[in-house]
């Protein structure tokens, strides 16, 4: 009686679940799955084709190495369109360059903000070691002998021994080491230089801290001066205009 009973129940069971299923299917919202097509590859028709590939991954790659990551892509097709069809350019061509200086400019300030800080960081602390003194641009110095001689002028040439080294104490550049003094205009140097040597008396030695926009300022010099790098120089002044 028992399984006669349940095999009754079984279709109005079937239909109850049915019946349920039908109301949630009018209730909810059905729910679709986009599936990515792969990109197709690219087939390069032409020499051209090819060199215009090639002309923006050169490009985009060497602006990559320089620290720039990404760029509006759409102004930039729109500035080669209007450049190739004559049209007039949104920007003119002074404030072009300005424009891209700029960006380069910050780019670089972002990618070498450690030196930066660091610098900033040495020279602050710097100031306050005995025997120190700081002039008004930020230059930094200390007498280790003072001369007696005559101090010269910016217009002036100098003759000089000296050793250049980063706040890390890694020397670039060294007079002694190569056994020659260095024979140099005043004006046709950093500005560190020019500010500093005008500070000393002939018979002179002295430790100069420059402040990164007294020295190579945001460009650096080659590879032994990374930009914004604050540098410390032992200078000893040996003669001024050859006496």
């Amino acid at each position: 009686m028992k399984k006669t009973l349940i095999t009754l129940m079984l279709p109005f069971c079937a239909l109850a679940v049915n019946a349920q299923t039908k109301s949630k299917t009018t209730t909810t919202k059905k729910t679709t799955t986009t599936v990515k097509k792969a990109p197709s590859a690219v087939v390069f028709k032409s020499t051209l084709d090819s060199a215009s590939y090639a002309f923006g991954n050169t490009m985009a790659s060497s602006m990559k190495n320089d620290g720039l990551n990404s760029l509006n892509y759409e102004l930039l097709v729109k500035g080669l369109k209007d450049a190739f069809g004559n049209a007039t350019p949104l920007i003119a061509k002074e404030q072009s360059q300005i424009a891209i200086n700029n960006l380069f400019k910050n780019v670089s300030k972002q990618k070498h903000a450690p030196t930066l800080a660091a610098g900033k960081a040495f020279l602050e602390k710097n100031k306050k070691e005995a025997g120190v003194q700081v002039t008004p641009s930020g230059l930094q110095y200390q007498v280790i002998t003072r001369g007696t001689g005559i101090k010269p002028k910016a217009t002036d040439t100098v003759l000089v021994n000296y050793r250049g080294t980063l706040i890390s104490g890694k020397q670039f550049d060294s007079s002694y080491d190569r056994k020659e003094p260095l024979s140099l205009p005043l004006n046709g140097v950093i500005t560190g230089w020019t500010e500093g040597l005008q500070l000393m008396q002939t018979g002179s030695k002295y430790k100069f801290f420059i402040p990164y926009n007294l020295a190579y300022g945001e460009r650096g010099a080659g590879e032994d001066i990374p930009p914004y790098s604050t540098l410390i120089f032992e200078i000893e002044l040996l003669k001024v205009n050859g006496k």
